[in-house]
């Protein structure tokens, strides 16, 4: 998806004035001037219109992560040279702290409803095997969905029933446990099974690329 577009829809969105865009980039330690930051804004098909690079976006949604979860201890990572619709999305899910199910709802919201089995592939390292490429079409409703609920003020939905029936058929099925398992195993099991705690800080950690 072209970065001035996510710019500008992430400006409105968030109602980001001039000051406070080349704040966020002075966070992830890049300096930017306001005659930047209009000609980035301009409309496509305004003659004067310039390009965000990919190092300047990844280091504007570097410095959003950062205003919004706060500053880790340790070094903040040095702006991505090719970004892609994956590292947007991961960087956009860990600055607004949210989990799948709330992508999937924005999404829905949106009117693109997926799987999370979909949602999934998109987080994985490119070399995996179930690794797939975040298609403009998902990232623009993305972005459609988070301005509705976040500028907009729109409830986020329930999930469909047909994104539940996605859901059941790509997950694990619970096998009962054999007659001669130990309750210790089975409790472990039940455990390892329980919804784990939504996590109330970020770990800059390696994104998923694309490299062809």
């Amino acid at each position: 998806m072209n970065n001035n577009d996510v710019l500008r829809r992430l400006r409105y969105t968030f109602e980001l004035d001039d000051s406070t865009m080349i704040k966020l980039f002075g966070m992830a330690g890049h300096e930017v001037t306001h005659a930047e930051i209009s000609d980035w804004l301009k409309r496509d098909d305004d003659p004067e219109i310039k390009q965000i690079s990919d190092t300047e976006m990844a280091a504007f949604l570097n410095g959003f992560i950062v205003s919004k979860r706060g500053k880790k201890n340790g070094k903040t990572p040095e702006p991505e040279k090719k970004m892609n619709n994956n590292i947007m999305l991961t960087k956009l899910k860990i600055a607004l702290n949210i989990q799948s199910e709330e992508i999937l709802a924005l999404l829905t919201l949106a009117g693109l409803p997926i799987s999370k089995h979909e949602l999934s592939a998109f987080f994985r390292k490119n070399s995996h095997k179930h690794y797939r490429t975040c298609k403009d079409q998902i990232l623009r409703n993305f972005l459609k969905g988070v301005q509705m609920h976040y500028h907009d003020g729109m409830a986020l939905p329930e999930m469909t029933e047909q994104t539940k029936t996605n859901q059941s058929k790509t997950a694990p099925k619970n096998t009962p446990a054999k007659s001669g398992q130990s309750k210790k195993h089975t409790q472990k099991n039940s455990l390892s099974n329980a919804p784990k705690k939504k996590p109330k800080t970020f770990q800059w950690g390696k994104l998923p690329s694309d490299d062809s």
